[in-house]
């Protein structure tokens, strides 16, 4: 059994900086969408940030961090820190969510500026 978020997707995705911890259970990614669902914004942090320190890398496949960031904004969504994180991860891979990303940032700023 996983105890952590991060410990299961590191069996599921694979880390490239730590070994794939010995669990013996069968990886279902369904399983994993689950968790991640009803994770707590602090244990979906913490996986983004255990395997994908640097944002640009990482086995975490784009759609899993698209969604793992659109869930923490659910739960902390005035947090300028994060919106601005959420909206480089977008930035990153691909134009398709540019405007999503400019908007992430706008709010950010309008949070700061209060």
């Amino acid at each position: 059994m996983h105890n952590t978020l991060t410990e299961h997707a590191r069996c599921l995705y694979v880390d490239e900086y730590l070994p794939t911890p010995a669990c013996g259970q069968e990886h279902c990614e369904h399983y994993f969408v689950e968790e991640l669902t009803f994770a707590d914004a602090d244990a979906i942090v913490s996986m983004l940030r255990e395997l994908c320190p640097n944002l640009v890398d990482g086995l975490l496949p784009v759609w899993m961090r698209d969604l793992a960031f659109r869930l923490v904004l659910l739960q902390r969504p005035d947090e300028p820190a994060l919106l601005r994180e959420a909206a480089q991860n977008l930035w990153l891979h691909g134009p398709d969510w540019d405007s999503v990303a400019a908007g992430l940032t706008q709010q950010a700023d309008v949070l700061e500026t209060g």
